[in-house]
Order: structure tokens, then sequence, then C-alpha cells
């Protein structure tokens, strides 16, 4: 019986050291998540295969509806992934000019722009409108009488207006949210031929503590956007190369 006894209390207190195990993940996650600075430090840490398993756990987590086919048509690899974690500086929005004149090979080339009108050589995407409009006037250092910042995302701006805008402007640096980026590109307004490097606004955390990449409705259409031909085989390619970087 005293056998019996024992056998039966096991499972418990197995149990409970594996509750204490969940427990303590919680609390170096959430331990990531700085709230007053709006950052999730965790991505500083994470180089590009880190990067691809995240995305892909998160892609599946929130592409239930989509087949193995379709998921593995939005894998990104890890070797597509540009290795930031030698920027040791906090990932805030104040220090986003000098993080890309870091990883640029030419920075002074940032302030320029392409002759093709609608064709920038950088592309910033982040999770809302409201956060756009703050990115843009963050990078506006970059930004020239002939090359004004091109402001990409839904809040406040129909797409009509930004198809005519890109139709008519060079712009070097476009900031935007991921459908709409998106859906400027399939409009033939955002070409991408000249892109030279895509930022993702990965560490930026709202009142919520949710990234770009912690809710469905913004973590799928970057998958979609970040995989689309014409971006995802010049990852790897040495002769047209474009940087996917993760801020």
């Amino acid at each position: 019986m005293a056998t019996e006894a024992k056998s039966r209390k096991r499972p418990s207190e197995d149990d409970g050291g594996s509750r204490k195990k969940k427990k303590k993940k919680v609390r170096q996650d959430e331990g990531d998540l700085d709230a007053e600075a709006g950052l999730n430090l965790a991505f500083a840490r994470m180089d590009g295969q880190l990067l691809a398993d995240y995305i892909a756990q998160k892609t599946t987590r929130f592409g239930t509806d989509l087949s193995t086919v379709e998921l593995s048509d939005l894998y990104i690899s890890g070797n597509a992934i540009k290795d930031t974690t030698s920027w040791e500086k906090p990932r805030s929005m104040e220090n986003l000019p000098e993080f890309m004149e870091a990883f640029a090979e030419d920075a002074k080339k940032l302030e320029g722009a392409p002759k093709a009108k609608g064709s920038p050589h950088t592309i910033i995407v982040t999770g809302a409108g409201l956060r756009a409009a703050n990115l843009v006037r963050s990078v506006r250092k970059f930004q020239t009488k002939d090359s004004p910042v091109g402001k990409l995302f839904a809040k406040h701006f129909k797409v009509e207006e930004q198809v005519k805008f890109l139709k008519n402007h060079r712009t070097g640096v476009a900031v935007g949210t991921p459908q709409r980026l998106i859906d400027l590109i399939e409009n033939d307004a955002l070409l991408t031929g000249e892109v030279k490097r895509i930022i993702v606004d990965a560490s930026h955390i709202d009142q919520k503590k949710r990234g770009i990449m912690d809710m469905r409705e913004t973590l799928m259409p970057l998958v979609k956007l970040l995989t689309r031909k014409e971006l995802n085989d010049r990852y790897t390619d040495p002769d047209q190369p474009l940087d996917l970087i993760f801020y």
C-alpha cells in the first residue's frame, strides 16, 4: 500500500515540476519585453537561423487554414536573413537611422534615390499606421527635396493616392504596412527591382506588448510580402542582392 501511495504521489510531483518549468519560460519571455521602451529585446540576440525558426513557428501557429504546401511556400531560409546581432544599441526608433547606416554598404547612398519613380532602395515594414507615421519622421534625414520618404501605409491614405505618388515621385526610403505594400506592388506602382534592403520593424511592441509578428493580421501579410518571388529570389542572389533585415 505504501508503494502504491508513493506511485500516486510521483505524477503530481512531476506535474508540479513541469508547471514550474513552464512558468520559468514565460518569465524569461516576459523579461525580454521592455514595455517602457516599447521593445522586445529578444530580436537583438537572434541570428538568421533563429529568426527563420521563430517566423516559421509563428506562421504555423497563425496559418491554421493553410495546407502544408502553402505553409512551405511561406518559409524564409535562415540564409536569407542578414545577421545584425553585432548591433549593441537599443533597437529604438531614434536609433534606426544609425542602424541603417551601420548595415548599408555605402551609408551616403541612403540619401539618394534610384532614377525610376516609385522604386525605393529601402523599404521599412511595420505593423500599424501610427507606428509607420512615426518611423517616417525618424528617417527623414535620408530624404531630399527630390526624394521624399514614401508613406505607404493605410492610416489616412488611400491606395489611389499612394499609387499616384509613386508613379510621379522618386523615393529612396519607403515606410509601409505589409498588406498595403503588397497592394501597391500588385498595382505596379511600387517597383522592387532597385530595392537593396527590407527592414522589418520587429523589436517594436505596443502597449499590449505585441509586435508585428505577434498578431495574425500583421504576421501573415508580412510573410506573404517577404516571400514574394521577386523578393525571395534575391535574398541569396550574389548578382542582385537584397538584404532582409530584422530590426
